[in-house]
């Protein structure tokens, strides 16, 4: 259910983790006991010459690279992750058969990629249009889940209409930011509503929108780790084969909260097919 789920993107916001900080971390991350949950330590374009001196003889480092620039960074960003493992591109765009253009024309064949689409673009007919160009690609979706200011939260409603407009295509997808705990809740000291982790897993496998919100409304971590439990194995399959990884500034906060919830321990991230 958890294995490569959490990215490590500990260097950007509300983390901002100097990255000569960052690769020691996240390298430990990759030794630890829970280290299969662990995905690649993401770096934005602008920061890859940093990072490249970070891990000089230092060994290989598996990179999940993030151009919020869109299309245009990604040629000059390709050149510039040769020090490293490229593990996957993220992309954002307002053009998405432009991206995908320029990911089937750049990207080496062996390198998964997810094209992250602004909210906007997804409202009304938009979502339907917009997903139906990905569908035909060989890429995931991406969308941003929160961020540093209220209005970058989708509502329940906003969110169960993505998760289940790409269950209904089969379409995979990954989140980002806002995502660090297991369930929804209202920072006490922002006020901002975060969705949980748990809540978009288990929302996963909704195809009616309805319901998606109603399970992305719950608050109740216990509510949830009941239903976790209660999963088959063909049923994480699914979930997991939707809704691949999220990018995390945490990588401990969400583990913490499955370890409270008694979802994990210090044990091979393995769940017996039932």
């Amino acid at each position: 259910m958890f294995r490569g789920l959490f990215d490590d993107a500990a260097v950007f916001p509300p983390g901002n983790l100097p990255v000569v900080e960052a690769v020691p971390a996240h390298r430990a991350h990759r030794t630890a006991w829970y280290a299969d949950a662990v995905g690649p330590l993401l770096c934005g374009a602008g920061r890859l010459g940093e990072l490249a001196a970070a891990v000089e003889g230092t060994g290989p480092l598996r990179v999940g690279l993030v151009l919020p620039g869109g299309s245009a960074e990604l040629g000059p960003a390709l050149t510039a992750t040769a020090p490293f493992e490229l593990a996957g591109v993220e992309l954002a765009t307002r053009d998405t058969a432009e991206a995908v253009a320029e990911l089937d024309r750049l990207l080496p064949p062996d390198v998964p990629a997810a094209v992250e689409l602004p909210r906007e673009l997804l409202r009304g007919d938009g979502l339907d249009e917009t997903l139906d160009v990905l569908v035909d690609s060989a890429y995931r979706a991406k969308f941003r889940t929160g961020g540093v200011v209220a209005e970058a939260f989708p509502d329940e409603d906003e969110l169960a209409a993505f998760l289940t407009g790409c269950a209904r295509r089969g379409l995979p997808y990954k989140c980002t930011a806002g995502l660090h705990n297991a369930a929804r809740h209202t920072d006490p000291e922002t006020g901002f509503e975060h969705h949980g982790f748990l809540n978009v897993l288990l929302a996963a496998q909704e195809t009616d929108r309805a319901a998606a919100a109603e399970v992305l409304a719950e608050r109740d971590g216990e509510v949830l780790a009941k239903a976790v439990r209660a999963l088959s194995g063909h049923q994480v399959t699914v979930i997991r084969n939707s809704f691949t990884a999220f990018g995390t500034c945490s990588i401990t906060e969400p583990l913490d909260d499955l370890a409270a919830l008694g979802l994990l321990s210090p044990s091979p991230l393995v769940q017996e097919d039932r």
